[in-house]
């Protein structure tokens, strides 16, 4: 069965963007962003909420960007035949290999379980993941630990009910001071 991942970017203080709607802290040094382009190789679809979609979007199109450098390329080759699944409720219309979910993500979960398929299923998202937390879909966190501290915002892990017993699984330091810490839902 494919495995569901929640893989974000996070301050120290836990936070996947500040207060103020800022996440430039996340942008990758070369080292990270060599990493990013590594673990998408894993992915079969990725399933995001709006806001990182539009985030995103920009990678539909980067490669026609002359000033682009080859990782980005890279990452841009496998990014845009990804596919992709977005959920919300004001977009009307989805551009590139994405569509627009029909159902929650739980429902959508357990359809591409079901499918034929390879990779991770990756969400992308605090607000969809928390959703998926909440059913028990989630398989793996991963975080990519930024040394700052950006004093609130919206937080990487979402308000549990339940408790959630975690196996580390890998952990990883850059020379930057980022820490990646994968962790295993311990089931």
């Amino acid at each position: 069965m494919r495995s569901v991942t929640y893989s974000m970017s996070v301050s120290l203080d836990g936070y996947i963007v500040g207060p103020d709607g800022d996440f430039a802290w996340t942008v990758p040094d070369p080292e990270v962003f060599r990493f990013w382009i590594d673990e998408i190789r894993d992915v079969g679809v990725h399933l995001m909420g709006r806001r990182l979609y539009e985030t995103m979007l920009y990678w539909e199109t980067a490669d026609q960007d002359p000033w682009l450098d080859a990782p980005e390329l890279e990452w841009t080759a496998l990014w845009k035949p990804l596919p992709k699944v977005v959920f919300s409720t004001t977009l009307s219309a989805v551009q590139g290999n994405a569509r627009l979910a029909s159902g929650g993500p739980a429902e959508e979960i357990e359809r591409l379980r079901a499918e034929p398929g390879e990779g991770d299923i990756a969400i992308g998202g605090a607000t969809l993941a928390a959703e998926a937390a909440a059913s028990g879909l989630i398989d793996e966190y991963r975080t990519v630990v930024y040394p700052v501290l950006v004093g609130g915002g919206i937080p990487y892990f979402p308000r549990a009910e339940r408790r959630v017993d975690l196996e580390l699984a890998e952990t990883r330091t850059f020379g930057s001071g980022v820490v990646y810490l994968r962790y295993r839902v311990a089931r």
